[in-house]
């Protein structure tokens, strides 16, 4: 396809509006470093966009999936959930189970900070300039 019209790629993608989005999209990947699907020809990267939906050498699911990724602020993650039952020791009644560790023991990994020592070391930090202060030299 030398010559790439809105027409070959509605085809393709028959909402206009979404065609606009999903090249767009791809002319940004490629300009980030994505590799192409086909030659170049000297055209610059919206034209490149269009002419591989045009000619689907990428998949238009995969890159409306990518496109919405891309939008998302907050990304949930599926984490397992912890066991409802609690687990028992060989040897034990089953109304003797060992306590499960809380966060105050201090084995979740993480360091602890006191309040006074978190505003301690918030004191210390140089003051953040804002772009309209007198002290930006503008």
């Amino acid at each position: 396809m030398a010559r790439v019209t809105v027409e070959d790629c509605i085809e393709k993608l028959p909402n206009r509006f979404e065609l606009v989005l999903m090249s767009a999209h791809r002319a940004r990947m490629i300009s980030q470093g994505a590799p192409l699907t086909l030659d170049r020809d000297n055209d610059k990267n919206p034209v490149v966009a269009l002419r591989e939906i045009g000619d689907t050498t990428i998949d238009v699911e995969d890159l409306r999936e990518d496109y919405v990724h891309s939008m998302q602020k907050h990304v949930e993650v599926d984490e397992p959930e912890e066991s409802a039952v609690p687990l028992l020791l060989a040897g034990n009644e089953p109304d003797q189970a060992e306590p499960a560790p809380t966060e105050q023991d201090g084995q979740d990994g993480y360091d602890r900070m006191s309040e006074d020592d978190l505003l301690r070391g918030l004191e210390g930090l140089p003051p953040a300039e804002s772009p309209g202060s007198q002290r930006s030299g503008y």
